[in-house]
């Protein structure tokens, strides 16, 4: 991304840690951190997955209260009692995943426990105007207030997430991997809208794993690793092998390794593919042992090409094979059968089932496997999920720790190795690495590579360029609907895909 370097921020202290620490149960999620936050700077927060970002994040929004340490706000005492008394005080935080009333309006959404009223009345048109005046900071004006925020984009929830954190014009905000689902153009946006607050005089916690985000838009970083603070400084004089090196405590020389494999018969295809609403028309042959990759922007029809392959959206037209798969077989229970398997982009609601063990989230396709008569031998089941737990280098108490309590990058762990234990031979995989820390998607690509190699065949759903780049033998491009273009990896560009992605010719 190009872009002005961050402005100099102001040397007014708005948020102020020292030695917080927090306990749950035995476990001490954060040893001591302290961190200081000027008015009008961009302050990076990075570390791996499980390193207690989310736990302080938490602290500081009122979710939780520390242990031990102090903060300030201001110059003042502050101890929030609650995530509305913090947003009162002035500090928002934005999720990285979302928590959006899925059955009321966008506009409901923005000004949910904010809703200007006269006499005990809500005050109608006051209320369209303030939610209006958030989105058109953001540069979404023309989004439909009216419509259910469960029927917009992934993308354009996230826009309505960032608007309800806006309304209070915060003190201090708080982003936790904001442009996870934005399109490059939505990003661009949001980024001019933190050059905004920076001059008005809000200080912003920007947390994300995209580091070269972090290089364009802080002034200043703090590094966490198991709960302490490893380093920290001048985000425009840091390097970012040094960043990386003190959030993994090891060099990542080679971010994309690639294991040799060699692509083999073709093992699916789609024929002029449509589905409701989005994928107009989409033709693909991949191979055993080949890495596809699908590119386009948010919307363009990546999602739900593969969602009708797996079988979750009805075929409106056209044809899915899997080859060695009886005809006519495709619902998801025959596409699993089949040894297809797929992965979500939202694990929170469609990938993981939050409350449930990780035993039972890592064995759910294949119950058959570990009991018989409708019983489950949970010995064995426990045995197979800490299997996967030491493979994959899941950070949890064990088999029986309830999924919710990971953090993200942790639980879409848990939703690969259901995969992996299924097995699966093909492998529908649709960001797998959102919101992962650089040193976990290391790990994975490793791993994409090495199914590769044995012979799987794995579609990849991406918004990060060059991770289809340094990842992928094929990269399909779509645009409004349609499969536009597909190459190999060798004749694609950071440039070329999104002059493809936007209808280029």
């Amino acid at each position: 991304m190009n872009g002005a370097s961050p402005a100099p921020a102001s040397t007014a202290t708005a948020l102020r840690l020292a030695g917080v620490t927090k306990f749950f149960g035995a476990t001490r999620a954060l040893r001591g951190v302290s961190l200081e936050i000027a008015r009008g700077e961009v302050h990076a927060l990075i570390g791996e997955n499980g390193a207690g970002k989310s736990t302080l994040m938490k602290i500081l929004s009122g979710a939780h209260a520390p242990d031990a340490g102090t903060l300030e706000l201001g110059g003042q005492p502050y101890a929030p009692e609650s995530p509305h008394d913090a947003r009162l005080q002035g500090v928002a935080m934005i999720y990285q995943e979302l928590n959006l009333a899925l059955h009321l309006s966008a506009e409901a959404n923005i000004l949910l426990g904010a809703e200007p009223a006269r006499a005990g009345v809500i005050d109608r048109r006051a209320s369209r105007d303030r939610a209006r005046t958030a989105l058109e900071l953001l540069g979404h004006g023309s989004l439909p207030l009216d419509r259910p925020a469960g029927s917009f984009s992934i993308a354009e929830q996230q826009v309505i997430e960032i608007a309800r954190a806006l309304l209070t014009q915060p003190q201090v905000l708080i982003m936790d991997e904001p442009t996870s689902s934005l399109t490059q153009a939505d990003t661009e946006k949001l980024f001019a809208t933190i050059g905004r607050l920076r001059a008005q005089g809000v200080g912003i916690i920007y947390i994300s794993h995209f580091l070269e985000e972090c290089r364009r838009i802080a002034d200043r970083y703090t590094v966490l690793k198991d709960g302490e603070t490893v380093g920290s400084g001048d985000m425009r004089s840091a390097s970012l092998d040094h960043i990386v090196t003190l959030m993994t405590g090891r060099e990542v020389k080679d971010l994309y390794p690639r294991a040799a494999h060699a692509p083999g018969a073709v093992v699916l295809e789609t024929k002029s593919a449509a589905s409701e609403p989005r994928l107009r028309q989409a033709t693909l042959r991949v191979r055993a042992g080949e890495i596809f990759g699908l590119a386009g922007l948010i919307g363009a029809g990546r999602t739900d090409l593969l969602r009708a392959i797996f079988g979750l959206d009805e075929l409106a037209a056209g044809e899915v094979c899997v080859v060695g798969a009886p005809v006519g077989k495709h619902a998801p229970r025959d596409r699993w059968a089949q040894g297809v398997g797929f992965l979500s982009e939202d694990r929170k609601e469609e990938g993981l089932m939050l409350v449930q063990p990780i035993a039972d989230n890592l064995t759910l396709t294949k119950p058959g496997a570990f009991g018989r008569f409708g019983w489950i031998d949970g010995r064995r089941q426990r045995s197979a999920a800490q299997r996967w737990i030491d493979e994959l280098r899941i950070k949890c108490r064990g088999p029986e720790q309830a999924v919710g309590d990971l953090s993200g990058g942790n639980q879409q762990k848990v939703a690969l190795a259901r995969l992996l234990e299924h097995p699966a031979r093909i492998f529908l995989l649709d960001e797998p690495t959102r919101g992962i820390d650089v040193g976990s998607k290391a790990q994975i690509y490793e791993l994409i590579g090495q199914l590769a190699a044995r012979g799987c065949a794995v579609v990849v759903v991406s918004s990060y360029l060059p991770e289809l780049l340094g990842l992928c033998d094929t990269i399909g491009v779509m645009c409004r609907g349609e499969l536009a273009a597909v190459r190999p990896r060798s004749e694609w560009t950071e440039a070329s895909i999104m002059h493809a992605a936007i209808g280029g010719a």
